[in-house]
């Protein structure tokens, strides 16, 4: 952690939502005129594409079908403890990004699933700005989830879950049901070892959970939408956190726990906007100070 440069990160699975919640920081940023670096956490992969696919052929074969990027193998989390250090110490550090698609890669001049040339940080920055899958990671070697400031977990029910990655990755991304299943399939032990429990470290959870019946995902022809999901938000401590304040602005909402306030799902964007902004303010507030 670091008063002068502080580190915010956004941590959930492949179809979690996370982008939803970047989208909202970075209304938040433009409107308070932050200039923030962001980071994915799919630049710091191991393998690009064509290597992670011959990466998992060979594992497979080795007796490993659990191989996947939702664990530390298949990721350079020392390297991101690495940004994360520097960042927090100078403002600086090195970074890539990955090229998911032709648009994406055409400016670069390479093919999408590949990686840009690794560079140092250079522009002066208010803050990072993390979204992946390993914000909160930690282990007896490495522990990233101390270098952040501000982390937030992004979790939807697991069904939920499924569903938004069977959507994805088959109508934006052209795989097949068999193929997001298997993928769902040999990413499980790694989701329970790996990812589960960094949202035991986050400081604000956010879980949307639909009240449609999602009993079968692998059948289920739409997502469904924000009016028929309810979001639990969760703070790891909720003091200084205006739960009155917040029931009153987001009609609807009420407390189901001393740190837990639940909204409906139309109101997931509104909630963020209200519960991060003073955050970010704190941080910068604390940064001026410092």
């Amino acid at each position: 952690m670091s008063v002068k440069h502080p580190i915010i990160a956004i941590t959930g699975s492949s179809g979690a939502g996370t982008s939803t919640v970047m989208q909202s920081f970075q209304h938040i940023f433009r409107r308070e005129c932050l200039n923030a670096q962001i980071v994915e956490g799919d630049s710091f992969h191991r393998y690009d594409r064509l290597t992670m696919r011959a990466e998992m052929k060979a594992q497979e074969e080795a007796g490993n079908r659990n191989f996947s990027h939702f664990g530390p193998e298949a990721n350079l989390l020392e390297e991101l403890q690495d940004l994360f250090l520097a960042y927090g110490q100078s403002g600086t550090g090195k970074f890539r990004k990955y090229l998911h698609d032709a648009g994406e890669a055409e400016p670069f001049g390479q093919k999408p699933g590949t990686f840009t040339p690794w560079q140092e940080i250079t522009a002066v920055t208010d803050l990072m700005f993390y979204e992946g899958l390993h914000g909160a990671y930690a282990d007896d070697k490495i522990d990233i989830a101390k270098q952040v400031d501000l982390c937030v977990g992004v979790v939807p029910t697991i069904n939920l879950e499924w569903i938004q990655k069977l959507h994805r990755d088959q109508k934006m991304r052209g795989y097949s049901q068999e193929a997001v299943t298997d993928t769902i399939l040999r990413r499980m032990p790694d989701y329970v070892s790996h990812l589960c429990p960094q949202f035991s470290r986050t400081h604000v959870n956010f879980q949307r959970v639909p009240i449609v019946d999602t009993s079968n995902p692998f059948i289920a022809r739409d997502i469904p939408t924000a009016d028929e999901s309810m979001v639990v938000i969760r703070f790891a401590n909720p003091k200084g956190i205006d739960f009155q304040y917040l029931i009153n602005i987001l009609h609807g909402a009420m407390m189901t726990r001393p740190n837990t306030l639940v909204v409906p799902g139309g109101k997931m964007g509104l909630a963020m906007q209200m519960i991060f902004t003073p955050m970010v303010l704190r941080l910068m507030d604390h940064k001026r100070r410092a």
